[in-house]
Formats: structure tokens, C-alpha cells, sequence
């Protein structure tokens, strides 16, 4: 069975509310998303995906306020960094509120959570009265799709329905910064530049080394970006 392709919102948020999987458009890259505070819906992403329980999800809220559904406390700068990125490119790893399930966040005390830019997606999520969590919408461990057709050749056969929202503008992940011991850490970059970052701050991130056992946030595996074909680099 081939997914369905298509710009019906009402559609996709018909399925998320039943516990569904929709792949979504974000200025980033194509996400898998559902119903975050919904376990069972959850764990059909990391199926779908073939992603292992020990790489956390990314949440999306589509208003500011929405932030205090999930997130317990704001450490200093947060504030800073949401005015100056929010809706865009940054997810912010945070302590996490209680409702968000152990399935999205690997059992870890935080939360990333970013408020997307996309137009279409932040229509979405204003039909929906939960945020979604959404990896990027491709088979784990390989290149992000920036557009619907990518997903349909990857997911195809695995996904209801791929909203379509265009080729990606930024067409790379988030950047993700998390506050570690009294300081701000760079785990991930990506759409965001460490200059922007700084400037806000008042001072660079310390970049976060990979842990061997635990994620601290999405997308820190060596292989997470491997293309399909051997990569040969000539002089």
C-alpha cells in the first residue's frame, strides 16, 4: 500500500487524533509525526522508523505558550533564545513536565522542544490540542528527506498520509542546545549558526561530546546521516 500524498490538513489531523502517523512538512526536513502525550502512537514512529528506544524524539508546539505543557523549567537564556529563534530552526532541551511520556524523551529527565516555522505545520498543530513528536520522516540512519516525494519513496508503504508542504526552506535539522551543570551545550548543529547563538548568550556553547551509552538529545549517532550509496572521495 502506497501513502497517500496530498494538502489536506483536516485529513491529517483526523488521523493524529486517532492515534495515527502523519509525515509533515517543517522548514527543516520531513518529520514522522504524532500525538506526543499519546505512548502507543509514539511507539509506532520508532517502528516505522526502525529507530531504537534510546534516541529521544523532538517535540513541536505551535504557540509559545504551549511550552509549559511540557517543559518543567526554564534554566537562564532559555527566554532569550526562544525570542530570538522561536518559530525557526532551534530545539531547546529542557527538564521536562511529567505528562511527557518515557517513550518520547528515552527515559531521560528532559525534553527537546522546538516551535517549527512552517507555515502549513503550524496550521496543523493549532487544529490539535497536543504537540507532536517527530523525528525526521526517512528510515533510521539515513539522509533526511527535504521534500514530500523523498518520503514517499522511503516511507511510502509505512505511512497513511504525507502532507505535502513543498521542498524544505532550510533543508537541514534543528540546531539543538541543552543546559548542562550552569552552562549552555551545543549537541547537535544545524539550522541555526553558533555566531546568532553566541550573540544572544552573550557566550559560546561548549559543544557536548557523544556519550557511549545515553543520547542527551536526537540525531548525535555517527551513522544518523549515511546516504545509501558508498561515498568515494577523489582528488
Amino acid at each position: 500500500m502506497c501513502a497517500r500524498v496530498g494538502t489536506d490538513l483536516a485529513a491529517a489531523a483526523g488521523l493524529l487524533r486517532e492515534g495515527g502517523v502523519v509525515a509533515v512538512p517543517t522548514e527543516t526536513v520531513y518529520g514522522l509525526a504524532a500525538n506526543a502525550f499519546d505512548p502507543a502512537a509514539v511507539l509506532q514512529v520508532f517502528a516505522i522508523k526502525e529507530r531504537p528506544s534510546f534516541d529521544p524524539l523532538i517535540v513541536h508546539i505551535g504557540e509559545r505558550r504551549e511550552v509549559d505543557r511540557v517543559v518543567r523549567e526554564l534554566p537562564p537564556g532559555a527566554q532569550a533564545l526562544m525570542d530570538a529563534f522561536w518559530p525557526g530552526p532551534l530545539t531547546l532541551v529542557l527538564p521536562r513536565d511529567p505528562q511527557v511520556p518515557d517513550v518520547v524523551t528515552s527515559g531521560l529527565d528532559t525534553v527537546g522542544v522546538r516551535m517549527p516555522a512552517h507555515p502549513m505545520l503550524r496550521e496543523l498543530l493549532g487544529r490539535l490540542d497536543f504537540p507532536l513528536a517527530a523525528p525526521s520522516a526517512n528510515p533510521f540512519g539515513y539522509v533526511s528527506p527535504t521534500t514530500a516525494q523523498h518520503v514517499a519513496d522511503q516511507l511510502g508503504e509505512r505511512v497513511p498520509y504525507i502532507l505535502d508542504g513543498g521542498p524544505c526552506v532550510v533543508g537541514v535539522e534543528s540546531t539543538i542546545l541543552g543546559y548542562e551543570d550552569g552552562r549552555w551545550m551545543l549537541y547537535r548543529p544545524g539550522g541555526i549558526g553558533m555566531e546568532d547563538v553566541t550573540r544572544v548568550l552573550g557566550k559560546e556553547p561548549e559543544v557536548q561530546a557523544q556519550s557511549p551509552l545515553q543520547l542527551p538529545a536526537p540525531g548525535m549517532l555517527a551513522s544518523h546521516y549515511a546516504p545509501r550509496k558508498p561515498v568515494v572521495l577523489g582528488d
